[in-house]
Parts: structure tokens; sequence; C-alpha cells
């Protein structure tokens, strides 16, 4: 939509660079072009704004197969005014001077045409069609028609109108004939599930029955080595308990022939030992008797009194420890008179 301000009686016009302006004054062409910017009186001017960007027009109609079954075909086309001039002068895209808005609705007008067209090529290809077929290769049969009927129509080119792209989305039956026609492949879908199922579940017992047979061969080789385990373990103990008794007998002969040995080396040493205490207990009788006989020489050579003396010492030597002596009066008094008469005499 243009873009219109006022000033003092005039207007001026601003326009867009996809919309291409047209303005006429007592019926002549003053400004004519896309993008334009100019002042006009709004009294006087008869303008019209003509679009010339690409448009997407989208559809949706229904058509039926050859074998009567409904379907909705979503489709796409794009389109332009390749000459402003034409189109401006087959349809109404004048404006308003205050506003810049259409006074008419020119695109649904176009749209309408263009959709119609469209429908009635598409219904035609349609109709000769079968409903499987059309799913299968309907989208590609259908743009292609389209597109070629919309090229060849000629009312589009004597209105400015071309077209640049057609697009089918889509190409659906009606609800109820989809989910019939999923049905089969649904069930084939399903039955190859539960055939690969099935098959797996024989694999698994196939794996389960190999693992089982590897457990009980696993269980024998035990069993066998176990045996053999039994059986060496028995010559071992054997083996053993031979070497323990050969072992023992050994130890028993060498302890015998070391005790035989020790005895007979004890014997021998009581020998030269009983002999040697022999010898020694003659020896020291001998030197006792000869130091008897040299101690009686020498006591009967010494006087009494030495005797006595020797004898008192000996005594003192033997006697236990004395740590006091007392003496009471009367043992005093006979001590001293007898030493008294002994100094008298």
């Amino acid at each position: 939509m243009a873009d219109i301000t006022r000033r003092l009686g005039w207007r001026h016009l601003r326009g867009a660079p996809t919309a291409h302006i047209r303005h006429h004054r007592g019926g002549k062409l003053l400004h004519d072009g896309p993008g334009l910017s100019f002042w006009f009186r709004a009294l006087t001017a008869a303008l019209s704004e003509v679009p010339v960007d690409d448009r997407e027009l989208a559809m949706t109609f229904h058509a039926r197969t050859s074998d009567f079954q409904d379907v909705a075909v979503q489709a796409t086309v794009t389109y332009r005014i390749s000459d402003p001039a034409v189109a401006a002068a087959r349809l109404d895209f004048s404006i308003d001077p205050d506003t810049g808005a259409w006074r008419g609705s020119p695109l649904e007008q176009l749209g309408t045409l263009l959709t119609e067209t469209a429908q009635q090529h598409a219904l035609d290809i349609l109709a000769r069609t079968l409903l499987s077929t059309a799913l299968v290769d309907g989208v590609t049969a259908v743009r292609e028609r389209i597109a070629a009927g919309l090229a060849g129509e000629p009312r589009l080119p004597a209105t400015g109108i071309e077209i640049v792209a057609v697009r089918v989305v889509a190409l659906r039956p009606a609800p109820e004939v989809e989910r019939a026609l999923r049905t089969p492949a649904r069930e084939q879908i399903q039955q190859e599930a539960d055939r690969a199922t099935y098959e797996r579940r024989a694999v698994a017992v196939e794996r389960e029955r190999a693992i089982a047979e590897n457990e009980l061969a696993s269980k024998i080789e035990l069993a066998r080595r176990e045996e053999q385990l039994v059986e060496q373990r028995g010559t071992n103990a054997r083996r053993e308990a031979e070497e323990g008794a050969a072992a023992d007998a050994v130890r028993a002969e060498a302890e015998a022939a070391r005790t035989v040995r020790l005895a007979e080396a004890e014997a021998t040493r009581s020998v030269r030992l009983a002999h040697a205490e022999a010898e020694g207990a003659r020896e020291v009788g001998e030197a006792r008797a000869q130091a008897q006989a040299a101690w009686l020489r020498v006591h009967a050579e010494v006087d009494v009194a030495t005797l006595n003396a020797l004898t008192g010492t000996r005594l003192a030597e033997n006697l236990p420890r004395i740590d006091s002596v007392t003496l009471s009066p009367d043992v005093l008094t006979g001590l001293l008179s007898r030493l008294g008469g002994r100094e008298q005499a």
C-alpha cells in the first residue's frame, strides 16, 4: 500500500520498489513506474498501484478419481504481474488518494482466476486416474498438468500475469479410505514384525540350547578333571607316604647310629673320667696324707701354750659373728681372779 501524506491541500505519494504506480490526470499518464514519489492533487488525480513482486497463492480443493474416490489436493502457485499496464487496464488496481488503499480487491480476483484454472486441470487428470496410481504418482502428474495448463491459459498473459512456479504439496484421500489403504501395509508390517519376533525367539532358543550343551560339556569336563585330580592327589599322597617312610627309616638308622656313637663316646669318656678321678683321688689322698703327717710333726714339736693359742685362734675363726658380749659381775670377778692367780704363780 502506498504511503500518502497531506500538505496544504496537496497529497504526496511515496511508493515501494515492488509496487508499480500509475498516475493519470485529465486522461493523461503523468507518472508510470515502480518506487515513485511525487505530489498530486486529490480532486484531479487517478492513481493505481500494481504489485510487481512474486506472490504465493495457496489453494486446497477436492477432486474425484476414476474409481470414484475423493482426494484432497494441496498446491501452491507462485506468480507475478509482468505487465502492470495491462493488469491495471484489465483489473481494478485503483487506490484511494487519501488513504492509499485499494478501492477494489484485485488480488482476490487474481486468486480466484488462478485457483479455478489450476483446479480445472487437476480435476481433468485425476478423473482419469485410479486412486492407487494417484497416491503413488499423482503429485508429479498433477503438478506438471497444472503448470502446463496455466502456461497455456490465454487469459493470464492477456491480464499481464506470469506463472513462476507450481508446487503440489499433498494429495490425500478421505480419512476412512486412507485408513483402509493403510491396513494392508500395516498388516504386512505386523506380519514382518511377528516373523522377526519368531525368528528372534527361535534364535534365542537355539542359543539357549547351545549354551546348555556347552554348560553340560563343561560340567562333564570338570568332573573328568576332578577325577584326574583325585587320582593325582592319591598318587601324590602315596608317594609322600612312601618318601616319608623312607625318610623316617633313614632318620631312625641315623639316630640309632648316632646313639651308638654317643654311647660309645660317653662310655669311653666315663672310663677316662673314672681313671682320671681315681688318679686324682689317689694323688689327693697322698697329698693329704703327707700334709697331715707334716701337720702332726709340726704340732708335736710345738709347746702346749702355743697349741692352746692356735686352738683359740681356730676356734675364733669358726665361731659365728658376735656383735656384743655381756659379762655379769660374777663372771668378771671369777675371770679376774683366775688371771691374777696365774700371774702370781
